[in-house]
């Protein structure tokens, strides 16, 4: 069972079957579109990703979830690509508060825990950034203001980029 957190922390010791840390690449896998087909993780290569796993059914997901939005629409967002995946057992339940909420960046769900084991989901929500290359730079458990300032700061220094 995933655990909701509240609190950011920055990093973790790795926790999940499968877990690649801060450092490791991605390994490949197929991503079951929510908000579109599925794609695979390897089409992300080549520009700074931001991933969050999310949920539902989870306060600080839903909570973080407009900042992530605001991120993805910002000028200059061409430079990164914001992608979310959805832990829910239910893809309806998941589609449903993508639609309330507004939600227009690509959603996958993970409805066979690859990417869940993968990334480390142990905790939600979980925030990647990961460079041009696949690599993990830097993972945060719990809700963030993702277009504020400290945000916008950490993502600008793990991507060598203004913001």
């Amino acid at each position: 069972m995933l655990l909701c957190l509240t609190g950011t922390t920055p990093s973790a010791i790795a926790q999940t079957p499968g877990e690649i840390g801060i450092g490791g690449t991605l390994s490949e896998a197929t991503l079951q579109g929510l908000s579109g087909g599925a794609r695979k993780l390897s089409t992300y290569r080549g520009k700074p990703l931001i991933i969050n796993v999310w949920a539902s059914w989870c306060g600080p997901c839903r909570q973080e979830m407009q900042s992530l939005q605001r991120l993805a629409n910002r000028p200059g967002a061409t430079r990164y690509t914001v992608i979310g995946i959805s832990t829910d057992d239910d893809p309806e339940a998941a589609k449903a508060y993508l639609k309330s909420a507004r939600i227009t960046f690509s959603q996958f769900i993970d409805a066979k825990l690859k990417m869940e084991n993968m990334l480390g989901a142990n905790k939600i929500p979980l925030t990647l950034l990961i460079d041009a290359k696949g690599r993990i730079v830097e993972k945060y458990y719990g809700a963030e203001q993702w277009d504020g300032p400290s945000a916008l700061e950490a993502i600008s220094m793990a991507f060598h980029m203004p913001m």
